[in-house]
């Protein structure tokens, strides 16, 4: 089917809110019905996006508003974003956790959108939706709910089954984005359809442009208006605009050219760095904005891998600097860094490949601090791009080793002036983009006043290693021709005819810049004496070489103030919002800062410490005569203009109980192996047949999880056969999925365990039981516990999201050459779909007998349970659930206190164990101790009551016959920041109450 949607001249994109520059658009959507323009809001050119007229670059970071389910946290995520200098957020939406059953769409509670997009608009932040149907994001089947698996049709393609199984879903989740779409005074500007839509196997359609039509026509149905942008997992032009049918607005696509290995993390491969980034663009979509939309901020871990720090390692303020400028040189104008904030994959919602914890190695940690200095990098670029008009206009040009510098070793890449305004940026790397050296080198630049080459006074530049720098030529200065700068721009701000710049170097750099003004205006204010001036070979311009050490220099050129600082003190400087006006200040000291609010005289900011800290406010108006700090009023003094105060804090003396020392209580959560169990309630794996398309059926009878509407959790099968005594063989086959394991009794007696590993999806065994005496006529049991990871996600035509989960085969052989029957039985979590907990959602509790029971959930019955620690363990193979309370008192309202459950792993001595970690009912932690790497798992506050009685659970599986035991665990805290977010609010978690057909 053809779009509704007629883009009437050079099409282009949208996303951002940032800075505002002049220009008009020349792109407009149109209706071709109505005749009239759908939005006239978002527009687009080949250069950059326009909101309300306005030219902005879009510099936005990805988060998953799912994966930290305490919505009253959302505002302080975003606004350490905006902090950054962001001015956009990219979002997935999860079907799997909307639409648990089909037909019945819930985003209740913490699923519900609409105090994300408050707390965006609140921010000053615009967002891109990305709903999918399928996202990908290493969530459990891309985002594809489980009864997915039973849909005939190929995934991801035209088949209608698979359409049909989508609408409802599209319906509902469309219109809640269409009603925050900024054309409704929301804030979402741009939404994109499916996801990575790149490539699929031999026997489908690809690209399939009706299947893409169909999802743009499902978003258009629910009122869909703002642009819509691709995310091509590699610069392919899927789908580009001018493609015909199933064609988008905008074309972006991803890049993630280091990989994911997380083992090697100073390694950067030779071939990875991406130099054809401008050309694939002029080639595939030349009249939209250039658009990365996902470009690495860290990357996934498997189970068994390295751990998050060393993926932020690999991914460091490094990486930042290097590649994220490579793609400046591209000239990127809409630009989305995977992840910004990863989250915790809480509630089994993440993808088999994946653990708890879904860090990233983010900017942001999961735990919502911000002390990777890769963040304090990006806040510097992202700042300066966001206050750099001309850049949304320069021509990107080749990078060479040759045309600009003297030295071979370096290559300068360059952004050139299309106007006499606009100024000129030149991208300066290694030409080894890996290098570790110290390298020595000039530059010749063109400029307004002819070719100079620089530095004009002591002899040299020096790029030292994995660094990358931006020189800037003819550059306006909010109204000041800075002729040209090897330091880099932070930011620029005009206060009442005053015009402050903040320039930066790496320590003990020398750097050099020419700017309008003469030697005889110039004068220092503050600061020390490493800086030399001479007049300019250019009329009317002066040259200040200096060298970048820890001491603030302030110098003023006529009425231009100039910061000069290294780029570790530069990571202290923010540039914020003034609310209620367009003013910004520059503030320098805080930890972080959220915002401040100017009333008459004076000055309220709002900010966040981790320690005592002069605080500096740089552009203040000159009728500020006092400042507040989070409400304090603090007494202060000028320093070259800027008003400064001192911020004394004194931390508080975090106390927290012992989990050692708990009064714990247990229950046998596998009682199925216990002589006598009564498993009448439990579902039947009776169908004949499978409507799993991935994989057949190899038995008389599907045992397939998602058959029978389990898809989450543990999985627990009663297999009943009645034996002949010729039995000599027992042969199973389980998958669970990356990282699972598996355990098989018969009766009450270990039969064997599979460990797992961090790879192996699937096990086949087979278990000898000549020892074992099975007399003829008496009846058997076998019990098997799977541990069910996630399901995978899904390609295209490939359909891995329907791998099955559970048992899979079975023989019981005879020494007859004849097979036992065997009559099976199954459970998950209770209901299976029709999911008992609606407010922790389809996914969070798997099928082990005190999760079936709400056991989990605060207000279990746990006085009739007997006294037992998870220290204490089990001292043979099986399941236990283990229970306690505990209270919190901590100063919250003030202080933001980040706080884990930290297990001790030693399974030589203490066996191999599995364990779910349970806090007020949420399951916020998966641990397989002779897999891991994850041992230490972040609960956040309002999940946490930090004032109030707190009820924690732990299902300790042991899969061997010596049991297993948790040889430690501690609750600890993080360093308290003093804080001006919002107060948390608890999330809804309800109490137990008896489950009415628990079995």
């Amino acid at each position: 089917m053809r779009s509704s949607l007629l883009l009437a001249g050079a099409i282009h994109a949208l996303l951002g809110l940032c800075l505002s520059f002049g220009g008009r658009p020349d792109a407009t959507i149109w209706d071709i019905v109505k005749k009239d323009p759908a939005q006239d809001i978002v527009t687009w050119d080949d250069h950059s996006l326009f909101v309300r007229g306005e030219r902005v670059m879009v510099f936005s970071g990805e988060v998953h508003p799912f994966r930290l389910p305490v919505p009253s946290l959302w505002l302080d995520v975003l606004q350490k974003i905006r902090g950054l200098g962001f001015n956009c957020v990219s979002f997935y939406v999860d079907w799997a956790l909307l639409e648990g059953k089909p037909g019945e769409f819930s985003s209740e509670g913490v699923f519900d959108l609409k105090p994300f997009f408050d707390a965006a608009t609140k921010a000053g932040i615009y967002l891109l939706a990305r709903p999918g149907p399928y996202i990908n994001a290493e969530v459990s089947g891309g985002g594809f709910p489980g009864w997915l698996q039973r849909v005939r049709g190929g995934l991801r393609t035209g088949a209608p089954d698979f359409l049909n199984a989508t609408n409802n879903y599209m319906a509902n989740i469309g219109k809640i984005i269409a009603d925050a779409q900024i054309t409704n005074d929301g804030p979402v500007i741009l939404f994109q359809p499916e996801n990575e839509y790149t490539g699929a196997n031999s026997y489908s359609p690809f690209p399939d442009g009706s299947y893409m039509e169909y999802v743009l026509q499902q978003a258009r149905d629910a009122g869909i208006v703002v642009p819509f942008i691709s995310n091509d997992a590699g610069a392919s032009g899927h789908n580009a605009p001018g493609t015909g049918v199933g064609e988008v607005d905008i074309y972006g696509h991803d890049g993630y050219p280091l990989g994911f290995d997380c083992a090697h993390p100073t390694t950067w491969p030779e071939r990875n760095f991406p130099l054809t980034y401008r050309s694939n663009h002029y080639r595939q979509s030349p009249t939209t904005p250039y658009s990365i939309v996902e470009f690495q901020g860290g990357s996934f871990d498997p189970w068994g891998g390295w751990g998050f720090a060393q993926c932020s390692e690999l991914l460091n303020h490094e990486f930042v600097r290097v590649f994220y400028k490579n793609n400046f040189a591209a000239g990127v104008r809409i630009y989305n860094i995977y992840m910004i904030y990863g989250g915790t994959n809480w509630g089994n919602l993440g993808h088999p490949g994946g653990y708890t914890s879904y860090d990233y190695g983010a900017s942001i940690s999961e735990d919502r601090t911000i002390t990777r200095e890769k963040y304090s990098e990006l806040k510097l670029e992202a700042t300066f791009l966001t206050s750099s008009p001309g850049y949304l206009t320069a021509t990107p040009g080749d990078g060479s080793t040759t045309l600009y510098s003297n030295n071979a070793d370096i290559t300068v890449t360059p952004l050139l002036a299309n106007d006499t305004n606009g100024g000129s940026f030149f991208i300066i790397r290694h030409t080894s983009y890996g290098s570790f050296e110290s390298t020595k080198y000039s530059v010749m630049l063109p400029t307004s006043q002819g070719d100079i080459s620089i530095p004009q006074t002591n002899g040299s530049l020096t790029l030292n290693g994995r660094d990358s720098k931006v020189f800037v030529t003819d550059y306006d200065v909010q109204g000041t021709k800075l002729l040209y700068s090897t330091a880099e721009i932070f930011t620029h701000i005009k206060v009442e005819g005053r015009t402050i710049l903040v320039l930066y170097g790496g320590s003990n750099e020398y750097n050099e810049f020419s700017i309008q003004g003469s030697q005889g205006q110039l004068r220092k204010l503050e600061g020390h004496d490493s800086y030399t001036v001479t007049s300019s070979s250019s009329p009317n311009y002066v040259v200040v070489n200096w060298k970048a050490t820890p001491e603030e220099l302030v110098l003023q050129v006529g009425k231009t103030q100039i910061y000069l600082l290294d780029r570790n003190t530069a990571y202290n400087f923010w540039l914020t919002d003034v609310d209620n006006s367009k003013s910004k200040l520059i503030v320098n000291g805080p930890y972080f800062v959220r915002n401040a609010l100017i009333a008459g005289s004076e000055l309220h900011l709002n900010a966040d410490f981790n320690a005592s800290t002069p605080v500096e406010i740089i552009g203040a108006p000159s009728n500020v005569s006092s400042l507040f700090v989070n409400g304090i009023k603090t007494a202060t003094e000028t320093w070259a203009g800027a008003l400064v105060g001192n911020v004394s804090i004194t931390k508080p003396n975090i106390t927290i109980p012992k989990l050692a020392e708990l009064d714990w209580k247990f229950i046998d959560s596998l009682p199925e192996i216990q002589p006598g169990f009564d498993d009448s309630r439990w579902p039947a794996a009776d169908h004949a047949y499978t409507d799993n398309t991935y994989q057949p059926i190899l038995a008389v009878q599907s045992t397939y999880a998602s058959d029978y509407g389990f898809h989450t959790g543990s999985l627990v099968y009663r297999g009943h056969f009645n034996a002949t005594g010729n039995e000599v063989s027992f042969s199973l086959w389980t998958q669970g999925g990356s990282g699972f394991g598996s355990s098989i009794w018969l009766d009450d007696t270990l039969l064997s365990s599979y460990l797992g590993n961090g790879s192996a999806e699937g096990y086949q065994g087979k278990y000898d039981l000549s020892g074992v005496e099975l007399e003829a006529g008496s009846a058997h049991t076998f019990t098997v516990v799977v541990d069910h990871m996630g399901l995978n996600e899904n390609g295209i035509g490939y359909d891995q999201m329907k791998a099955p989960r559970g048992v899979l085969g079975w023989r019981l052989e005879t020494s007859k050459a004849t097979n036992t029957p065997i009559t099976w039985k199954l459970t998950g979590n209770l209901g299976g779909e029709d999911y008992r907990d609606r407010a922790r959602g389809p996914l969070n509790e798997g099928g082990l007998f005190a999760e079936r029971q709400g056991y989990h959930i605060p207000g279990a019955p746990t006085s009739t349970w007997a006294s037992g620690s998870p220290l204490q363990g089990l001292s043979k193979p099986g399941v236990a659930f283990y229970a306690a309370t505990f209270d919190l008192d901590l100063p919250s309202e003030e202080w933001d206190v980040p706080l884990s459950f930290a297990f001790t792993n030693d399974t030589t001595a203490t066996g191999v164990y599995r364990a779910q970690l349970y806090v007020n009912g949420w399951q916020f932690g998966k641990l397989a101790s002779n897999i891991g790497p994850q041992t230490v798992f972040p609960v956040p506050e309002g999940i946490l009551d930090y004032k109030g009685t707190n009820y924690v659970g732990i299902s300790l599986w042991a899969l061997e016959e010596r049991g297993a035991k948790v040889p430690g665990l501690e609750l600890v805290a993080g360093d308290p920041v003093w804080t001006s977010r919002q107060r948390v609010a608890l999330v809804n978690s309800p109490a137990w109450a008896e489950r009415e057909g628990a079995y």
